[in-house]
């Protein structure tokens, strides 16, 4: 059997630490028969914060590989790694990809759908508790050294509203009923307005406006693509009750921000949970960091310890199926962009 060349771009969020870890590398070599792997982490980091001296050293390592694992790829691809076959990204969310010029080629695209549920899910609740509870107001008047006391809410009896209704929506839904909130959600695939597992409304997405003006708590649940890009734009927030909050857990395109700035400055809703934006990291100068009534979060609702041992389960078990002639799991359809 012909080897398996495997190119290793593990993501650092820590920048002093640009390399794959050792077991994830072990995992993929004992994955299949005549796996060649090599950590390229380090070489595509340096490039990419730009280090143009690395650039020869990565090239002759792209040259030989038919596979790669990770998140960011370098510049080019195709024409510095003629022999690439299949790119399996540590995301769920491929959005990234469609400016690269794999997007239009043969070379299958996979992804890891279902391994953010939990977290991202979760994030979610946090987001509505803490505007429920007035979290914000708590933090304001610890470094103020105030006590003042004020009146919570609860989320019982609550709609929360979840545009998108994929892996992740439904475990929102799921968690949200386990609170006793009402659920409505909407999903492409839908025609017309029905029920579904923990949702007491579901939606076309034709309807979203009735989803925004009837939900307490709206959670952007939906994967970015041409069609979803601005998804949420003035028309829409003034759909919304005064009273509500929006929550993205999804991508900052998703929501036209110039028009979420202004909902909140005239205090049109109530306030905005943002574990994404559009331009990221966010920009010292916007808007955004002065609202009181603004949470934020530098994208890492989908986090947890045990990461990248999960990511890689979903690698090694599609590195067997490859290798079988079988199909992959989580293809992205680069049509519809997820």
């Amino acid at each position: 059997m012909k080897p398996l060349n495997v190119l290793v771009m593990a993501p650092s969020f820590d920048r002093t630490l640009p390399h794959a870890d050792e077991e994830t590398m072990r995992r993929i070599a004992l994955a299949g028969a005549g796996i060649n792997v090599r950590d390229a982490s380090e070489l595509a980091s340096a490039e990419y914060w730009g280090d143009s001296t690395v650039k020869s050293k990565l090239d002759a390592m792209l040259a030989e590989t038919e596979v790669i694992y990770g998140l960011i790829l370098p510049r080019d691809i195709l024409k510095r790694a003629p022999g690439l076959k299949w790119v399996q990204t540590m995301s769920a969310g491929v959005d990234r990809f469609a400016k690269t010029d794999i997007w239009d080629s043969p070379v299958i695209l996979t992804g890891v759908s279902g391994i953010h549920t939990t977290p991202i899910g979760e994030f979610a609740l946090l987001f509505m508790l803490m505007f429920a509870k007035g979290a914000p107001q708590c933090f304001r008047m610890k470094q103020d050294r105030e006590w003042i006391r004020y009146m919570p809410t609860v989320l019982r009896g609550k709609t929360v509203g979840i545009v998108g209704l994929g892996n992740i929506g439904r475990e929102i839904a799921r968690l949200s009923k386990a609170f006793g909130m009402r659920t409505i959600a909407t999903r492409r695939t839908v025609k017309q307005p029905t029920r579904g597992r923990y949702v007491d409304l579901l939606l076309p997405v034709e309807q979203q406006n009735r989803l925004l003006a009837e939900s307490d708590y709206v959670v952007v649940a939906t994967p970015l693509t041409p069609d979803t890009r601005g998804l949420i734009g003035e028309k829409e927030l003034r759909a919304m009750k005064p009273s509500a909050c929006i929550i993205n857990i999804a991508r900052g395109g998703i929501i036209d921000e110039e028009a979420l700035v202004r909902a909140l400055e005239e205090k049109r809703i109530a306030g905005a949970g943002l574990d994404v934006v559009d331009t990221e990291p966010l920009p010292p100068d916007s808007p955004l960091w002065d609202f009181d009534n603004v949470i934020l979060s530098p994208h890492v609702s989908g986090g947890m310890e045990d990461y990248m041992a999960r990511a890689t389960d979903i690698f090694c078990e599609n590195i067997k199926r490859y290798q079988e002639g079988k199909r992959l799991l989580n293809v992205v359809d680069k049509k519809k962009g997820y």
